[in-house]
């Protein structure tokens, strides 16, 4: 018996050493520290994506963080680089009553708003009825766009670099039209002022406001950073 046992256990020996290893994860060997940092260093020279892929800076902005930000430290003696008054964003707004009888305008409006902006604009609608404009609540009757960042810089630039040169008569811009906020209001009468919008495709005139939005906290700081952004105020 007991030599039955001992030969039953020597089998058990044998093919448990003949058993090969199953095949799991096994660990990687650790890497060294210079190793680590040779492989962060290959990452960061890669090439990246679509989504991470960045066009050139826009040119007003260079201007801005260049030489815009110390001729305004230097001019209203900020003592802090944050204190320096920036463009937060630009709201293009395009009122348009005449919908009210004819809602095509409304497509046609948000399509040459399209085009000047480069943004898809947000079609406004009426807060409330009013009975002797046969407006109800509810109606669009405008189109807006909010422009940040990348697109409000280079909207800004074509603004004043195209577009306002290309007014009939232009004598420059109001320096009244402040808000008393640091924010500045500029009322266009004409859409055609844009090199975007195709002359012979427009049917009317159509008129927009565009609100320039600072972090100034009063309107000579406001209007000094305009000017010196490009804005030409009337004299």
């Amino acid at each position: 018996m007991a030599e039955a046992e001992a030969k039953t256990a020597d089998k058990k020996a044998a093919d448990k050493k003949e058993k090969p290893p199953k095949e799991g994860k096994q660990k990687a060997p650790k890497e060294d520290k210079g190793e680590k940092a040779a492989k962060a260093e290959k990452g960061a020279d890669a090439p990246k994506g679509p989504t991470q892929q960045k066009g050139p800076e826009p040119r007003l902005r260079v201007k801005y963080r260049t030489e815009i930000t110390q001729a305004l430290m230097k001019r209203f003696s900020y003592k802090n680089l944050m204190q320096v008054p920036k463009l937060e964003k630009i709201v293009v707004n395009m009122g348009l009553g005449e919908a009210v009888a004819n809602p095509k305008i409304i497509d046609m409006a948000v399509q040459e708003l399209g085009v000047i902006t480069g943004q898809k604009p947000v079609v406004t609608r009426a807060k409330k009825s009013i009975a002797n404009f046969k407006l109800r609540e509810g109606l669009p009757i405008g189109a807006k766009v909010t422009l940040r960042r990348e697109k409000m810089w280079e909207f800004l630039d074509r603004l004043v670099a195209l577009s306002l040169p290309r007014v009939r008569d232009f004598r420059g811009t109001s320096p009244r039209a402040f808000d008393g906020s640091g924010n500045y209001t500029l009322g266009l009468r004409e859409q055609i002022m844009f090199p975007e919008i195709n002359f012979d495709k427009v049917d009317k005139p159509r008129g927009m406001n565009i609100t320039l939005c600072t972090t100034a906290k009063t309107d000579d700081e406001a209007k000094a950073l305009l000017e010196l952004l490009g804005m030409p105020f009337r004299t």
